[in-house]
């Protein structure tokens, strides 16, 4: 793990854990990836609904879990896919990745489940259950050019949440 393209952060509750993700709405653009990985109910839709609230959209935020993809508007469109249910790699390009990409940026939950398909430019944010029943450990990694330049942006915007 490199240690400057790596973070770690701790929260103790959902809300901390929106509000973190909220913390990131100033550096996310157009075009940005995040890739949001962890077991089922470890915050991947909270951070998703954190991140959304922060960019201004205003429609509720659930997991696309039936649908795969839901889109929000905002300061900035929000592609919000959850590819849990797709089995074969080759489903993942009837998503038209590369569209979406284009425009806005994408969350993916369970995106460790299509990381071939996906660019490697990208956010990624594990999240894995804490010591207590609502601490949640993340740690965000930047893979490729454009989240590594932000890195030191990122640390600074979390540090409240660095472990």
């Amino acid at each position: 793990m490199n240690d400057s393209l790596t973070l770690r952060c701790v929260t103790g509750s959902v809300d901390a854990t929106k509000a973190l993700a909220t913390a990131l709405e100033p550096i996310v653009d157009d075009g940005d990836l995040v890739v949001l990985v962890g077991d089922l109910g470890a915050g991947k839709t909270a951070f998703t609904q954190g991140l959304c609230a922060a960019l201004g959209v205003s429609d509720p935020v659930t997991s696309p879990t039936f649908t795969l993809a839901n889109r929000y508007e905002g300061r900035i469109v929000v592609n919000h896919l959850d590819v849990y249910r797709i089995d074969a790699l080759a489903e993942a390009e009837d998503l038209a990745l590369t569209e979406l990409l284009d425009d806005g940026v994408t969350l993916i939950e369970w995106g460790d489940v299509i990381l071939p398909a996906l660019p490697d430019d990208r956010l990624d944010v594990r999240i894995t259950f804490g010591a207590g029943d609502d601490d949640r450990v993340l740690e965000l990694t930047a893979v490729g050019p454009r989240w590594a330049d932000r890195m030191a942006s990122v640390r600074d915007r979390l540090g409240g949440w660095v472990a």
